[in-house]
């Protein structure tokens, strides 16, 4: 039982946070809150991460019962989630950045942390879709327990990354973080090909 749980945990853990494209979530961070204080900045990540947490495991727990009230299978919505993360993961290799957000807000907006920033910078379609599918796979309780758990440490990762995202731009420059964004959408490639087959393995068997 513990082993089941520190594999899915720290499976999870990866899964998800490649999945939030975390250096192209910096740089957007960066942009979004240029000119605020170190304060003002602490309380958007913390904001921010709260949205995400929250609606992460929400969509965590809804798969099965979002599956049963559509009335399509987890493999049918395996290959369509793992189409759109593979349409993200592309934008990201070839621009660096996600294909449903890659520009700023037109307007002026009293709090950025929950729109644009939570919600669709960090939790977009392609996420969501994943998300979805990753917490109706798991159906022991250890497992259920590792993946969510797994969610929240890389929502935690993120936040860290974002309290250090002044000293990753200094070091890194935005070319760099361009590069580790081309570098995380070539991973979630692999991640949705993954899906994708699994779907359509899943799909034939029950022909």
């Amino acid at each position: 039982m513990l082993e089941a749980f520190f594999s899915t945990y720290i499976s999870s853990t990866i899964r998800f946070l490649f999945l939030l494209a975390p250096f192209f979530v910096v740089t957007m961070f960066l942009a979004l809150t240029r000119g605020l204080s170190a304060s003002e900045k602490a309380f958007v990540i913390r904001r921010a991460c709260i949205a995400a947490a929250i609606m992460g495991i929400i969509l965590f727990f809804a798969g099965p019962l979002l599956f049963s009230i559509i009335g399509i299978t987890l493999n049918s919505f395996r290959i369509g989630a793992g189409t759109l993360l593979f349409l993200t993961a592309i934008s990201l290799v070839t621009n660096g950045t996600r294909n449903h957000a890659t520009g700023l807000p037109d307007e002026e907006r009293d709090d950025i942390a929950v729109v644009p920033l939570a919600v669709p910078v960090m939790i977009g379609p392609a996420t969501i879709g994943a998300i979805l599918v990753y917490g109706a796979e798991l159906k022991r309780a250890s497992e259920v327990a590792g993946g969510l758990l797994g969610l929240v440490s890389s929502l935690l990762i993120l936040a860290v990354l974002l309290r250090l995202s002044g000293y990753l731009e200094t070091v890194l420059g935005k070319t760099g973080l361009n590069i580790l964004s081309k570098i995380s959408g070539l991973i979630l490639s692999a991640m949705a090909a993954e899906i994708v087959l699994t779907g359509i393995t899943g799909f034939i068997a029950n022909i």
